[in-house]
C-alpha cells in the first residue's frame, strides 16, 4: 500500500499542475478561434459597407452622377438627365438595401422557399395563388414607353450593383447566411412589390371569409352582431353561404393576412390656421414596424425634377413627399375592392365552374415552386371568371363548392404614371391630373401646395354592385352579384379649402350618408381621426412643432369612451380581490393617456384585449379569428350598446357586461402579475410595450442579439395617434409609422422627418439603427433639397460612366 501510494502521488501532484496550463491552453485557443471568426465575420460584413465617398464606375449612364449622403444617410441624387437619375437611384438603393428589396420581392413573387426552404412553401402557394406577380406582368403592358424606361433605368441601377458586388465578394452579409445570390432585378420586380403593399392595405376578402364560416356555425341573431352591416338582399345571400358550404379550416391556418391596422394619419392645415402664414402637411403611414424600414428616404434632383419623400426600396421615384411647389400625404381608404365568389364546381371536370346555367372552363397555371435543399414542387392555381381559387391553395379539396377572388389590383393598374407626375406637379389640378392613374390600392390623399390650396381626394377603382355589399362571398353561378364598372372619377370624394381650415383622416369614414355609392362598411375605429380633429381646431395658429406633438400623441379616446363605464360595472363586484381593487384604483386615477412609465395603460389594453378571449374564442378558434378582420369595431360597438343597457347576444349569453366586463379583467390582472409581479403600482406599459424594430433573420436566435434593435420602452397603442400597435402575446410594438413627416410651405425647401430604426439595412452603418432613440420620443431630423445644405456633410459619391 505504502509503494503504491509512493508511486500515485506523484503522479496525481503532476496532473494538478498541468492541468490548469491545458485549461489555458485550451480556453487561448477557443479565444483565437472567437477572435478570428469574429475577425474574419466583421472583415465579411464590413466590406459590403456601401461606398459612399469617392468614385464609382457604372454601366447605364451617359453622365456622372453626384450622391450626396446627409447626416441622416439620406442620398441626394443629383443627374443631368432622368435616365441617370433613375440608374443612380436603383444603384443607391440597392446599395442600402438589396436584402430586403430581394425578400421582398421573393415574398410577393411567392419564391421564399428557394432560399428559406420548405417551411416557406405554404406561404409561397398563398401568394402563387393570389397571383400578385402575374399582376404585375399584366400591368407592366398597359404602362406607357416613358414609365416603362423609368423601371427599365432602376433595374439596371440594381443590378450594376449585384454585379459589381458579386464580383467583389461583398453582397450583405444576410446572403451569406442564408447561402444564395441575389438574381438580376427585373423591371416586373418593382411592380410586384407595388401588388404587395396594394394586397397589404386591402383586406377584405378575409372579413368575407371569417363571415362565410361564422353563417354555418352561429344563430342569426349572432351573425348579425358580426356583420359591419345587414345587407339589404342579406337572407338570399345568407341562406346561400349556408347551403354552399366550404371548409376554410386550410385557408385560415395558413393565410397571410394584413394586419387590421394598417392604416395612416394625415392631415393639412390651411395659410389662415398656420403660424407661418403657408399651409403645412402632416403625414404618418401605419405599416408593419421592422428593420430595415418599410420606407426609404431619398432626394431626386434632375432638370425639371426636384423631389424629396419615401419609396418603397425596390420601387423607382418617390410615392409620398413635396417638391419645390407642392406637398402630399396619404392614408389607407380601405374600400371594398375584394369579393368572394362562391363557386360551383363541375363534378365531372373540376376545371369547369357553372355560370349561368353552363359550364366554363378555368384558366390553369401550372407553377413550379423551387424548395431549397428539396425537390421543385409542382402547383397549380386555377383561376374562374371572377378570379384565382382561394379556398384550396393550402389542401387539395377540390369541393363542389369553392371560393374565388376578384379584385381591382388583380387588373392592369399604372400607379408608376401617377407616381412620375406628382413630382413634377406644381398645382391641384396638375396633381389631381396624375390621380387619374392612381387605381390601387386606393387612398385618402390629402395636398398643400405655396399658392395657399389644401385639398382631398379618396382616389382609386371602387366597384359598383349590381347587388351586396362586399360584406360576405356572394353567389358566382349567376350575374347577378358581378360589378357594373366603378365609381366615376369625377364623383369620388373629394374636398378643396373647407372652411374649418384643415382636413384629416385616418381611415375612418370619409363619406357623408347621402353619399350616393357604397365605398366600404368597415372603418377604422374613430379614435385618430377625433383626436386629431380635437387638437388642430382647438387652436388659432399652428406650428411645425405643434403638428409633430400631435404625430406623437398617446389621448386614448377609447379609454375616454368605455373606462369609466367598464370600471363602474366591477367595482362592487363581490369577487374583487385585493390586487383587482389596486389595478382598479390605477385605472379609475388615469389620466387616459398611453405613457409608457405608467401601470394603467397595460391594465386598460390588457383588459380590452381579454374580452377576446372571454366573449369570441369559446366559439371562434384561433386560426379562423385570425381572419376577423373587423373584430376592433364589432367590439368595441358590443361595449358599446351593453353598457347603455342594450342587449347584445355574444355578451348576454355569457350573463352580461358585468360579468363579462370582471373575468376580462381577472385575466388582465392575472397576465399582468405574471409578467411584473404582484403589486400594481410597479407595473408599467413601457416594460411589456417595447419595440425593437426585428430584422427578418432575427427570428433565429441569438440572431436577435445582431439584427435587431435595442428593445426600447414605447408609448401609445393600437388607436392613439402616435400608433404603436403590439403583438398580443408579446408586447412587441411591431406596427405603426415607420415615417413620420410635416412640410411647412412657408419652405418648401425642407421638410422634418423620422425613419424608424434608420436608413440603412446594412448591419454596420452608421445610419442602421440610429433613428431608434428619435422615433421613440418624437424627434425629428430636418431634410432639406437646398445644395448649400446638404452638401456641407462632404459624403459625396461620383457615379462615373463605365
Amino acid at each position: 500500500m505504502k509503494l503504491l501510494a509512493a508511486v500515485t502521488v506523484p503522479s496525481v501532484k503532476r496532473r494538478k499542475k498541468r492541468w490548469p496550463r491545458a485549461v489555458g491552453i485550451v480556453a487561448l485557443a477557443i479565444v483565437l478561434l472567437i477572435a478570428c471568426a469574429g475577425g474574419y465575420a466583421y472583415w465579411l460584413v464590413n466590406k459590403s459597407l456601401p461606398v459612399i465617398k469617392g468614385k464609382l464606375q457604372i454601366s447605364g449612364l451617359e453622365k456622372p452622377v453626384t450622391v450626396w449622403r446627409d447626416e441622416s444617410g439620406v442620398p441626394h441624387i443629383e443627374a443631368d438627365n432622368e435616365q441617370d437619375l433613375y440608374v443612380a437611384q436603383g444603384f443607391v438603393t440597392a446599395q442600402d438595401r438589396m436584402f430586403q428589396m430581394d425578400l421582398s420581392r421573393r415574398q410577393a413573387s411567392g419564391q421564399l422557399s428557394e432560399v428559406i426552404g420548405e417551411k416557406a412553401l405554404d406561404r409561397d402557394k398563398f401568394f402563387r395563388t393570389f397571383g400578385l406577380r402575374r399582376a404585375a406582368e399584366v400591368s407592366l403592358d398597359a404602362y406607357s414607353e416613358e414609365s416603362k424606361k423609368v423601371l427599365e433605368w432602376y433595374a439596371d441601377g440594381v443590378n450594376q450593383y449585384i454585379k459589381q458586388a458579386k464580383q467583389s465578394h461583398s453582397l450583405p452579409v444576410e446572403f451569406t447566411i442564408l447561402g444564395y445570390e441575389p438574381a438580376e432585378w427585373q423591371p416586373v420586380d418593382s411592380l410586384t412589390i407595388g401588388k404587395y403593399m396594394a394586397y397589404d392595405l386591402a383586406g377584405s376578402w378575409e372579413g368575407q371569409a371569417f363571415r362565410y364560416a361564422m353563417a354555418q356555425q352561429l344563430s342569426p341573431a349572432k351573425f348579425e352582431s358580426l356583420m359591419p352591416t345587414y345587407p339589404k338582399d342579406g337572407a338570399t345571400i345568407i341562406q346561400a353561404l349556408k347551403d354552399h358550404p366550404v371548409d376554410l379550416t386550410a385557408l385560415a391556418a395558413a393565410a397571410v393576412t394584413p394586419d387590421p391596422f394598417n392604416g395612416s394619419n394625415n392631415w393639412v392645415v390651411s395659410g389662415d390656421k398656420s403660424a407661418s402664414g403657408k399651409p403645412m402637411l402632416a403625414n404618418d403611414p401605419h405599416l408593419g414596424l421592422a428593420t430595415p424600414a418599410i420606407w426609404y428616404e431619398t432626394h431626386l434632383k434632375a432638370p425639371d425634377l426636384n423631389v424629396s419623400g419615401v419609396i418603397f426600396a425596390g420601387v423607382p421615384g418617390i410615392i409620398l413627399g413635396h417638391n419645390e411647389h407642392i406637398a402630399w400625404g396619404v392614408t389607407n381608404l380601405g374600400p371594398d375592392v375584394q369579393d368572394l365568389y362562391i363557386e360551383k364546381r363541375n363534378p365531372d371536370n373540376p376545371q369547369q365552374f357553372e355560370y349561368q346555367g353552363k359550364w366554363e372552363d378555368a384558366k390553369i397555371y401550372k407553377e413550379e415552386i423551387k424548395v431549397k435543399g428539396e425537390a421543385a414542387v409542382p402547383y397549380e392555381v386555377v383561376v374562374t371568371r371572377h378570379g384565382p381559387v382561394i379556398s384550396e391553395f393550402a389542401k387539395d379539396q377540390q369541393q363542389d363548392t369553392a371560393l374565388a377572388m376578384r379584385w381591382t389590383a388583380l387588373e392592369a393598374t399604372t400607379e408608376l404614371e401617377a407616381i412620375q407626375m406628382f413630382a413634377k406637379a406644381a398645382t391641384w389640378d396638375e396633381f389631381k391630373k396624375a390621380l387619374e392613374h392612381f387605381d390601387a390600392p386606393a387612398q385618402n390623399f390629402v395636398f398643400a401646395s405655396e399658392d395657399g390650396t389644401i385639398a382631398y381626394r379618396a382616389n382609386g377603382r371602387i366597384p359598383i354592385r349590381k347587388n351586396g355589399d362586399g360584406s360576405v362571398p356572394v353567389p358566382g353561378w349567376t350575374d347577378e352579384y358581378e360589378w357594373e364598372g366603378y365609381i366615376p372619377w369625377d364623383e369620388l370624394p373629394t374636398t378643396v379649402n373647407p372652411a374649418e381650415g384643415f382636413i384629416a383622416t385616418a381611415n375612418n369614414k370619409v363619406i357623408g350618408n347621402g353619399y350616393p355609392y357604397h365605398i366600404t362598411d368597415t372603418w377604422a375605429q374613430p379614435y385618430r381621426e377625433k383626436r386629431i380633429q380635437q387638437v388642430l381646431a382647438a387652436k388659432d395658429k399652428l406650428t411645425v412643432e405643434d403638428l409633430q406633438k400631435l404625430q406623437f400623441d398617446r389621448h386614448n379616446l377609447q379609454a375616454e369612451e368605455f373606462l369609466d363605464g367598464l370600471a363602474g360595472v366591477v367595482k362592487n363586484a363581490a369577487d374583487l380581490r385585493p390586487m383587482d381593487k389596486e389595478a382598479l384604483a390605477l385605472l379609475e386615477s388615469w389620466n387616459k393617456v398611453n405613457d409608457p412609465d405608467q401601470a394603467a395603460p397595460l391594465i386598460y389594453e390588457l383588459w380590452i384585449q381579454k374580452f377576446d378571449d372571454v366573449v369570441f374564442k369559446p366559439e371562434i378558434g384561433d386560426d379562423l379569428i385570425k381572419l376577423f378582420n373587423n373584430k376592433s369595431t364589432v367590439k368595441d360597438e358590443m361595449l358599446r350598446k351593453t353598457l347603455h343597457g342594450e342587449q347584445e347576444p355574444w355578451i348576454d349569453e355569457k350573463g352580461g357586461i358585468g360579468k363579462t366586463a370582471l373575468q376580462a379583467f381577472q385575466l388582465a390582472v392575472d397576465q399582468a402579475a405574471s409578467l411584473q409581479g404582484k403589486n400594481p403600482a410597479k407595473w408599467r406599459w413601457g416594460k411589456f410595450h417595447q419595440v425593437d424594430f426585428a430584422h427578418p433573420l432575427g427570428a433565429v436566435k441569438p440572431l436577435n442579439l445582431i439584427f435587431n434593435a435595442k428593445p426600447v420602452a414605447m408609448g401609445g397603442g393600437r388607436v392613439t395617434v402616435g400608433a404603436a400597435g403590439w403583438n398580443s402575446a408579446t408586447g412587441e410594438v411591431d406596427h405603426g409609422a415607420a415615417w413620420r413627416t410635416v412640410i411647412d410651405l412657408s419652405d418648401p425647401m425642407q421638410s422634418v422627418n423620422v425613419v424608424g430604426p434608420g436608413q440603412s439595412g446594412h448591419l454596420l452603418s452608421k445610419w442602421y439603427h440610429n433613428q431608434v432613440g428619435d422615433w421613440t420620443t418624437g424627434n425629428y431630423h430636418v431634410t432639406s433639397i437646398d445644395p448649400a445644405v446638404y452638401r456641407q456633410t462632404g459624403n459625396e459619391l461620383k457615379l462615373i460612366p463605365e
